[in-house]
């Protein structure tokens, strides 16, 4: 399994447009294949910035499998217009994972 961190600022005033239109935009990326899982999280400090956590089972069901799709292209116009920026990102594989003691 490889994660994909996807860590992105929002333009000034556009969260809420932006968090709608993920809304509609993560049904995409669900629907490729080798996608387990995500989820997508704002920055309790700085609230226009927001992280995209993805689970693949490979880099490359990532890199090229969605990358290379037409899903992609609607992706990108429906979430690029709010980035204020490029977004950052990278890829992860787990090296040691822990649990909360009962």
């Amino acid at each position: 399994m490889v994660i994909e961190l996807l860590l992105v600022k929002v333009q000034p005033d556009q969260n809420a447009a932006f968090e709608q239109a993920f809304a509609q935009a993560q049904t995409i990326i669900s629907s490729m294949n080798g996608y387990l899982s995500h989820r997508l999280q704002r920055s309790v400090e700085n609230p226009g910035k927001y992280a995209l956590v993805v689970h693949w089972r490979r880099l490359e069901d990532h890199t090229v499998g969605f990358r290379q799709s037409e899903g992609f292209q609607e992706w990108k116009r429906l979430l690029y217009h709010f980035y204020d920026g490029a977004p950052v990102v990278e890829h992860f594989e787990e090296v040691v994972a822990g649990q909360a003691v009962p």
